[in-house]
């Protein structure tokens, strides 16, 4: 036999334990290893070093599991520590919004009373009534912008320090 067709069943064989073969190449290795006892030698000695893999006792560092316990416990007390002012921006959001929606036509015949006094030209009034109800929004994106950049640089500099 060729060198190629043992080096496509010794190729079959690991890529069968690692991440599977298709149907027809396993067929084709079945056939193979039947008769070639070569390839099936080759194939066993594979088999019984994984499984020796398997079995084997990997001594860990000693403290690894407290260690990450540890760190377990401070990464679920900060996010804990950061869940509620999100929660307290969510609801203050709702609220302003809420009330935004409510109060959005006595604000509007405020703003239009307001023009109508002063003068001023509708266009600038109306400007001003889409202000009102921007501005919070605004403030919402610029909080929340601000708390990601503060994660990504603490993430940062957690990677860096490490």
């Amino acid at each position: 036999m060729s060198d190629k067709i043992h080096d496509r069943a010794e190729q079959l064989i690991a890529q069968e334990r690692v991440e599977g073969i298709s149907p027809a190449d396993h067929d084709w290795l079945s056939a193979h290893l039947q008769d070639c006892a070569q390839c099936a030698n080759h194939a066993r000695h594979t088999e019984h070093a994984l499984r020796g893999l398997r079995t084997m006792a990997i001594p860990m560092p000693t403290g690894l599991a407290s260690r990450t316990q540890f760190r377990v416990q401070l990464r679920l007390q900060e996010m804990r520590e950061r869940e509620p002012k999100r929660r307290a921006l969510w609801l203050a959001c709702v609220v302003s919004w809420a009330f935004g929606i409510v109060s959005a036509p006595y604000v509007w015949r405020l703003f239009q009373w307001f023009g109508e006094r002063t003068g001023v030209p509708k266009l600038v009034w109306e400007v001003g009534f889409g202000l009102w109800w921007t501005i919070p929004a605004l403030f919402f994106v610029i909080v929340v912008f601000m708390e990601k950049m503060r994660q990504s640089s603490e993430s940062e500099l957690t990677r860096k320090s490490k």
